[in-house]
């Protein structure tokens, strides 16, 4: 009876234990199911997400900057070819009309000729070919000397380097009191003419003086002194007007035009031509 019984105790141990196994195992294999799950559907949804969207943000950056220097490159060769276009030089044999209008190395005009006689004249007397009018009808050419071309180019490059460089005009801006004294109002129009020869603006304004007994015109006649010193130089720009309520003056000096000071002389010349001045200046004597 005794060895009945442990063998039933440990019949029973055993199914225990078999038992809680097949439970461990049960739920080591649900966690490996969903972890086998969770990875099946991770590569799932990479695999149907679209690759443009993950490489979308580099790969438009990189499309942008090559748009970019592409778009730059052919602006910077257009501006060479332009630059290339406009450059006083010999174009040697590249001749791509057929007719052509020939002047010769004297400026004598040659009329029309085929090219090919244009080359053999140039070989004859060893001369260059250079593109004068391209919109006349038909284009037209000079032949020129070496030592003739490089003169022509240094007299282009002087001409460049004395025109003015374009740009919007500066304005300067002064201001002081009608109180002013003689030597100090001759400083500062000293100053202002330094600065209209120089193309500048120049904005003034003149404080009106607490003196009661300062006549009204006063700040009128200081700009009219000022303007007087520089005859042919200098313009109003804008007219005298008051501000700041009326406690002060302001104008604006402006340097002439050229056709403005091409008039300027002529009527200083006319004034001095005219015989009724001459007689009211000896007269005067």
């Amino acid at each position: 009876m005794c060895c009945h019984h442990m063998k039933e105790g440990r019949l029973k141990e055993e199914q225990v234990m078999a038992a809680l196994f097949l439970k461990m195992l049960t739920l080591q294999t649900i966690k490996t199911g969903n972890h086998c799950i969770r990875r099946c559907i991770g590569v799932y949804i990479v695999q149907k997400t679209p690759l443009s969207l993950i490489a979308s943000a580099p790969r438009l950056s990189h499309l942008i900057h090559a748009k970019a220097f592409s778009t730059e490159d052919t602006h910077n060769d257009r501006k060479k070819s332009k630059k290339n276009e406009t450059t006083f030089s010999n174009i040697g044999r590249k001749i791509s009309e057929r007719i052509i209008h020939v002047f010769d190395e004297n400026g004598s005009d040659l009329g029309r000729m085929h090219r090919a006689d244009v080359i053999r004249l140039m070989d004859e007397r060893d001369l260059r070919l250079v593109k004068r009018n391209s919109s006349a009808e038909p284009p037209e050419y000079q032949l020129m000397t070496g030592s003739q071309i490089h003169e022509e180019r240094l007299r282009l490059r002087e001409k460049e380097k004395a025109a003015p460089a374009p740009g919007p005009t500066l304005t300067k801006e002064l201001t002081f009191s009608s109180n002013i004294g003689q030597h100090d109002l001759d400083t500062k129009s000293k100053q202002i003419q330094q600065w209209i020869e120089k193309k500048y603006k120049v904005q003034i304004t003149v404080k009106k003086g607490k003196n009661a007994e300062e006549p009204e015109n006063k700040v009128e006649e200081i700009f009219d002194q000022i303007l007087q010193t520089m005859p042919g130089i200098a313009t109003f720009s804008s007219s005298p007007r008051p501000v700041k309520g009326g406690k002060a003056v302001l104008c604006v000096l402006r340097p002439l035009s050229k056709k403005e000071e091409i008039a300027y002389r002529e009527t200083q010349g006319t004034q001095k031509g005219d015989p009724v001045n001459k007689e009211n200046g000896n007269g005067g004597i």
